[in-house]
C-alpha cells in the first residue's frame, strides 16, 4: 500500500547523524481498482434510458366475428401509403371518393390533413392501408402522426383492388399533367 523508503546519507563533514531523509511513495493500485469497481457497479445498476411503450389495441383472438364495425361515410378518412413516401388520402361522399395526394411534411403534409379533419369531423375514423411498395417506416410514421394529432380511432387494414386503381389513376393524371 504505502512504503517509506529510507536513505542514509553518506558520511562526510556536516552530515547530520541523527537525521534521516525519508521519502513517501503511495501505491494507487487499490484506489484505481476501487474506482473501476464503482464505475462497473453504477453502470450495471442504472437504467440508461426508459423504454417507451405505444399502446395498440388489437382485436381479441377468440372473437369469431369477421364483421367490421360500421362507420359512416362522413366520419371515415382513408389513407393509402404509397411508394417514395407518398400518402394518398380520400373521403367518400355519396359513394364518390374525393382523392388527394400528400407526404409526411409536418407543416403541409398528412399531419395538417389530420388536424383539419379532427376539427371538422366528429368521431373521425382513419383507415390506414399500406401498398406493397410502401416502406415499413411509413407505417410507423403514420401511427406516430395518429398520436401527434390525437386521432384515437384508426385501423390498419389490407388494401383493396379499388384503392390500387384509384392510386394508379391519380399517378397517371399527375404524369399527364407534367407532360
Amino acid at each position: 500500500m504505502s512504503e517509506i523508503a529510507s536513505a542514509e546519507g553518506g558520511g562526510g563533514k556536516g552530515a547530520g547523524k541523527g537525521r534521516k531523509k525519508s521519502s513517501t511513495r503511495v501505491d494507487m493500485t487499490p484506489m484505481v481498482d476501487l474506482g473501476f469497481l464503482l464505475i462497473t457497479f453504477f453502470m450495471l445498476t442504472t437504467t440508461l434510458s426508459k423504454q417507451q411503450i405505444m399502446q395498440l389495441n388489437m382485436p381479441d383472438k377468440n372473437d369469431k366475428k369477421t364483421d367490421r364495425p360500421e362507420v359512416k361515410e362522413s366520419q371515415a378518412l382513408t389513407l393509402l401509403l404509397g411508394e417514395n413516401d407518398k400518402v394518398f388520402w380520400y373521403t367518400t361522399k355519396e359513394g364518390i371518393p374525393d382523392f388527394h395526394e400528400t407526404n409526411f411534411n409536418p407543416t403541409a403534409g398528412i399531419r395538417q390533413v389530420l388536424l383539419e379533419k379532427n376539427k371538422s369531423v366528429k368521431d373521425l375514423v382513419v383507415v390506414i392501408k399500406a401498398m406493397d411498395k410502401s416502406k415499413y417506416i411509413n407505417v410507423v410514421d403514420i401511427i406516430d402522426e395518429m398520436h401527434i394529432t390525437k386521432t384515437d380511432r384508426y385501423a390498419l387494414v389490407e388494401i383493396t383492388k379499388e384503392d390500387e386503381t384509384l392510386v394508379k389513376k391519380q399517378l397517371a393524371s399527375d404524369e399527364a399533367a407534367t407532360n
